[in-house]
């Protein structure tokens, strides 16, 4: 499928993806899984460069910090330079950095993730002193910190998820994300976050569109989930664009209310528009 389509949020209207200035770009299911790299994903590094596009790798996995990422995306032979990779986690501290930093935190994530927001100031606290509960992908989660979050949750501490995503592709399948525990915890508690960081909400866009010094209107953002990428896309205005390399199936978008402005079965698809 190389088919267009318009997209609700924008009045009806496709916009070239020639005249796109920054692409946004998901990592897991649509730059690689796991560590395959996919498809046509240097051909179209290689037609940005050509056609002179600026590109922001976006992921709401949370699972790892900025230099791990890095590495990785080093480690795949991706371009990289200062400035071009934007996490859930990031915001989620600058959120967190903006309202105090004498709060404690009570922190659900990985090693890797705990580092960060240490190294940023964050200071972190055990779940009956804290102030805000933090809930992040957690490849280490033990059953001490799911009872963690639910007391600080149950207890009316302010409850921040870094991303809402099910699953996380990997290559030969997928693996549960933090939004499984999300449903937990509001299945015992009846409480969902009070803010999320990640896609869809607009802390990623608003940092994005900032730092690259452009407007909605000129982003694209590429991926592989309708109610992440392509809805983040959708609430601001941007040009969605899925790609069906990780997450969504064809069936998925035909029951979603959510539609991209363009669908397509891999990178190639961009690249041919460029």
């Amino acid at each position: 499928m190389k088919k267009a389509m318009d997209c609700k949020n924008n009045g009806g209207k496709t916009r070239e993806l020639n005249r796109i200035r920054l692409f946004l770009l998901d990592m897991d299911g649509t730059l690689y899984l796991g560590e395959k790299v996919l498809p046509e994903v240097f051909n179209f590094f290689d037609a940005l460069e050509k056609n002179n596009k600026n590109f922001l790798y976006l992921t709401n996995n949370s699972s790892r910090d900025r230099l791990e990422y890095e590495a990785k995306i080093k480690r795949l032979g991706l371009p990289f330079y200062d400035g071009c990779l934007l996490t859930s986690a990031d915001v989620t501290v600058n959120y967190l950095l903006s309202q105090g930093s004498d709060r404690k935190v009570f922190l659900v994530g990985t090693s890797a993730l705990k580092r960060q927001f240490q190294e940023a100031g964050i200071i972190l606290s055990d779940s009956k002193n804290c102030d805000v509960a933090v809930v992040g992908f957690d490849t280490e989660l033990t059953y001490d910190k799911l009872k963690g979050l639910y007391l600080s949750v149950l207890a009316g501490k302010e409850y921040i998820a870094t991303h809402p995503d099910m699953l996380c592709p990997m290559e030969g399948g997928f693996i549960p994300d933090i939004g499984a525990v999300i449903a937990y915890i509001e299945s015992i508690t009846g409480r969902l976050p009070d803010k999320i960081m990640g896609k869809p909400e607009r802390y990623m866009m608003d940092e994005a569109t900032s730092r690259f010094k452009v407007s909605a209107e000129d982003v694209a953002v590429v991926g592989d989930r309708l109610y992440t990428d392509i809805e983040l896309a959708n609430r601001a205005n941007a040009t969605s664009i899925l790609v069906l390399t990780g997450e969504t199936s064809e069936r998925d978008l035909e029951e979603s209310d959510i539609k991209p402005d363009y669908i397509f079965e891999s990178l190639l698809g961009i690249i041919e528009r460029l």
